[in-house]
């Protein structure tokens, strides 16, 4: 997997993917635009630059999917969401709060914050949303 630092994409392009991600299979972009209430336009804009950063491949009029890049950046996402909702349920919130605030900041936490906060829980494998996977977890 490439390095990341968890900071690459704008909050906007990680709901793009983690929308893919969901689906595991080829996502139209209507789909998309349905599902994130944006413009089409805005849609095939922002699917274009994911395209070009690596990180989906579209066929117009087929649909995007995640390359490889994106699958490895979708785990991260979904690790770094079950790390931070986890943290929250533990200083008190119930789970359904503790994911919904984590879906205000996450995008802002690095890789290194969640490593060392992954770390400091002793690395849990099970979070509020689901299973927590630990494929790099360097501190």
């Amino acid at each position: 997997m490439e390095k990341i630092t968890g900071l690459e994409l704008s909050p906007r392009k990680i709901e793009y993917l983690k929308y893919i991600h969901q689906r595991k299979e080829n996502v139209r972009t209507n789909e998309l635009s349905a599902h994130l209430k944006v413009d089409p336009s805005t849609t095939t804009k922002t699917i274009n630059e994911l395209a070009e950063e690596g990180y989906v491949n579209h066929v117009p009029y087929r649909g995007v999917k995640l390359t490889e890049k994106g699958k490895d950046y979708a785990a991260f996402l979904i690790r770094r969401h079950r790390i931070l909702s986890l943290m929250l349920k533990n200083y008190g919130l119930s789970p359904e709060e503790a994911c919904s605030e984590v879906n205000r900041f996450e995008s802002f936490v690095s890789l290194h914050a969640i490593d060392t906060i992954c770390s400091t829980m002793g690395h849990p494998t099970m979070g509020v949303c689901g299973k927590i996977e630990h494929p790099h977890c360097d501190v």
